[in-house]
């Protein structure tokens, strides 16, 4: 629910959605109707049918058992990609894998002052090797949650918040700007 989607928008939708569907066996016993009902207002509509079909395959393919790696989200689940799988696989499973959103790339590309097009599949590959070599493997949800959350309210795309940065000495945007600045008097 919280792909392209912010956590205050969704926050009734997944409480709703909770209290009426609680396990994998009751969203895959719901029919496509009443998912889209509850749905309805998220948008990007394809998202729920997705988690409808992933329901319905783990109940009835997978006997109710949800995979358990990365790679097995992503050959398994019908519309998992590598972001969801990785997501899930840091923070509910403790798989040591960076996840990569728009917000860790502007994080990323920040922090290395990348400027190069982040939506290159060169960048692109290089943000996400970047994030596995970054990420905690102690704590590589929690990692990969504070580094969504520094994109989310710190490390904005407009007017971040370089003074509040917790990683602002490890910066190169930030010290490029700053030597730019000192330079000019």
């Amino acid at each position: 629910m919280l792909q392209q989607t912010q956590v205050a928008t969704v926050k009734d939708y997944y409480n709703r959605w909770m209290k009426r569907w609680p396990t994998v066996q009751d969203v895959a016993a719901a029919t496509i109707e009443e998912v889209n009902q509850m749905w309805a207002g998220l948008g990007y509509y394809s998202r729920g049918r997705r988690l409808h079909e992933g329901a319905q395959k783990v109940v009835l393919e997978l006997e109710g058992q949800m995979p358990q790696t990365v790679d097995d989200l992503l050959k398994q689940l019908p519309g998992v990609g590598r972001y969801t799988a990785s997501a899930i696989g840091s923070i509910a499973l403790g798989q040591v894998t960076g996840a990569v959103d728009g917000n860790v790339i502007r994080v990323l590309c920040r922090l290395r002052a990348i400027g190069a097009d982040s939506t290159s599949p060169a960048v692109t590959e290089a943000l996400w090797h970047l994030a596995n070599l970054l990420v905690d493997p102690e704590r590589p949800g929690d990692f990969n949650q504070a580094m969504m959350e520094l994109g989310a309210r710190v490390c904005t795309p407009k007017g971040p918040l370089c003074s509040q940065c917790p990683v602002q000495s490890h910066c190169r945007s930030y010290h490029r700007v700053g030597s730019l600045q000192r330079s000019r008097f």
